[in-house]
């Protein structure tokens, strides 16, 4: 690649320049993007800054405080690939600032963890793969700030400098281990989730708590968390400030009547006892009192029971070590989540499809319907083995001879 140290850096902060930029990005077939934002007092993330490189030796910085970024939609449906790093805020970022998401996608955290990373930093990337040590930075730098100074914009750079020599690199190593399809196959996962829009009615999934709570309650959160996220976006500010998430359980425990009664929740300020916030609360919790509990009542999961839980003990202590032999970041081959949904599916679940099974999900199935066992070896650790059928000896009373 001829993008390196010696690139120079491109500022853009005009319509005509960024459609220059625009007219060379077209008919790419790879292209490094990160960006820049700040969501810490607001609901939408806002957009500060665009990093582009892409051949022959172009390095764009994008000023999308001074110009549309919205037409940038038109290269991220086309043909190219971008490729990004830990891509699931940007693509949030880009589906708000442009309408859509790349169509293509290769993330740089994603593929590595198939080499045996453990969802690795962009510098790590560096440094491992390269041989190059990134300038840190300042991590409370104000991207909103104009003008940005020389180091923060040799910062922002540093984050596709090099981007394009990475991706290379891993589809490399990825071709000769034949892993490079799994890789592209999480990217693809990866970019349709980023591509969703957030529906209120799930915001309780994210409520901290809510997944201990059954029936009534259950309900009464989903209702006040789809209401808190509603008004949060409209008021485009984070949810917290509308209302926390103890003050949320605690209504969903023992749902306020009015205003009185509300003033009394644990976690619960002012912001959310004033006019309109207030009536839009009590009105949610009511829809939560009065509407018919599901036959199958909202909640995070099925709790496992005692033998689903020590089975996916079991599982999980082979598969950080089969992860490890296999050179395959633990996590990418299967979360706890996973795990459990397994044991309790009898199977189904991500580990019962793909790569995942292959690898993984065809063994562990062997060993929950008793086909298989494992077994400690000095040398090699956990190791899973045909089951004989015979249990071993216990060293009760009627197996011990004088």
């Amino acid at each position: 690649m001829t993008i390196d140290a010696t690139t120079r850096i491109t500022w853009v902060d005009t319509e005509a320049a960024f459609g220059e930029v625009l007219e060379q990005l077209t008919g790419a077939s790879v292209v490094a993007l990160d960006t820049e934002f700040h969501r810490e007092r607001t609901y939408f993330p806002k957009l500060a800054l665009v990093q582009l490189a892409f051949e022959p030796g172009s390095l764009v910085l994008v000023d999308p405080l001074a110009v549309s970024v919205e037409p940038l939609g038109a290269i991220l449906e086309s043909d190219a690939t971008i490729v990004i790093h830990a891509s699931s805020q940007d693509l949030e970022v880009l589906r708000l600032a442009t309408g859509t998401v790349p169509r293509n996608m290769f993330d740089t955290q994603i593929a590595a963890g198939f080499i045996g990373y453990s969802t690795p930093s962009l510098a790590t990337l560096h440094e491992s793969l390269l041989g190059v040590r990134l300038d840190k930075g300042d991590r409370l730098t104000d991207w909103l700030v104009r003008p940005l100074a020389g180091s923060v914009l040799d910062y922002a750079a540093g984050d596709v400098r090099y981007l394009l020599t990475i991706h290379d690199h891993l589809v490399s190593i990825l071709r000769e281990r034949d892993r490079l399809d799994w890789a592209l196959e999480e990217c693809a996962i990866a970019l349709a989730r980023g591509a969703e829009i957030r529906d209120p009615d799930d915001a309780w999934r994210r409520v901290k708590g809510a997944g201990k709570l059954g029936g009534r309650a259950a309900l009464v959160a989903r209702r006040v968390a789809a209401w808190r996220e509603d008004r949060a976006a409209q008021l485009d500010i984070p949810v917290r400030h509308v209302l926390g998430d103890m003050a949320l359980v605690s209504i969903a425990q023992r749902p306020p009547k009015n205003t009185a009664e509300l003033a009394k929740v644990r976690g619960i300020d002012g912001r959310a006892l004033k006019g309109e916030a207030a009536a839009g609360l009590l009105a949610a919790i009511e829809r939560g009192r009065s509407e018919p509990i599901p036959a199958r009542e909202p909640s995070r999961s099925h709790r496992p029971d005692e033998q689903q839980r020590a089975a996916s003990a079991l599982l999980a202590s082979w598969l950080t070590q089969h992860a490890h032999e296999l050179q395959i970041d633990s996590q990418l081959l299967a979360t706890r989540s996973d795990i459990e949904h397994f044991v309790q599916g009898t199977g189904r679940g991500r580990l019962g499809e793909g790569w995942r099974r292959d690898l993984a999900g065809a063994a562990m199935q062997d060993l929950l319907e008793g086909r298989s066992a494992l077994a400690f070896d000095r040398a090699r650790g956990i190791v899973l083995e045909p089951r004989t059928g015979q249990p071993a000896p216990t060293g009760d009373a009627s197996t011990m001879t004088a």
